[in-house]
């Protein structure tokens, strides 16, 4: 399989307009895998805009796979409930470091390298930007939740170092 030398680090932002699932309100918490790696923020209670801001590394490799999020609301009693589901492809993200590095690019601080849309391959729910900031590739976006009626995820991604080809 795939050399694992990639480093990428996920911030778990925050979260808006999220579902009710308890009687006013919802305890959510999210859960990030990226292929059999897992990683779960802690709980918020009574919060429908929760702010997380908790940080997750994850290795990554050739193929680069699909970053996909849970929502669900903390019961004490039952099964979770589910709040809302969300994937990004990654594959812009490493491809825009791959190039700046075979380019031999010397970007600037703030450097826009690629912008991605929503489309199939992703979940955003507006355009977002892959940026050079800091000697490190970094992309925010604000996923749509879905199979719910609302709710959005912000997520800080940034690429530490990439994956051997």
């Amino acid at each position: 399989m795939g050399d694992k030398s990639g480093l990428l680090k996920v911030t778990v932002v925050q979260g808006r307009r999220l579902v009710i699932r308890d009687f006013k309100s919802s305890d959510p918490y999210v859960v990030l895998k990226l292929g059999n790696q897992t990683s779960r923020t802690k709980v918020k209670n009574s919060c429908l805009n929760p702010v997380w801001n908790e940080e997750f590394d994850f290795s990554i490799s050739d193929p680069v796979e699909v970053l996909n999020l849970q929502v669900f609301d903390k019961d004490r009693f039952k099964a979770d409930d589910k709040m809302g589901n969300a994937h990004l492809s990654l594959q812009p993200l490493v491809a825009s470091a791959r190039l700046r590095k075979i380019l031999g690019v010397t970007a600037t601080e703030g450097t826009t390298l690629r912008k991605v849309i929503p489309d199939s391959d992703n979940c955003l729910a507006a355009d977002s930007s892959i940026v050079w900031v800091n000697g490190e590739v970094v992309q925010d976006v604000w996923l749509r939740l879905c199979d719910v009626d609302s709710g959005d995820i912000e997520l800080k991604i940034k690429l530490i170092n990439l994956p051997s080809n």
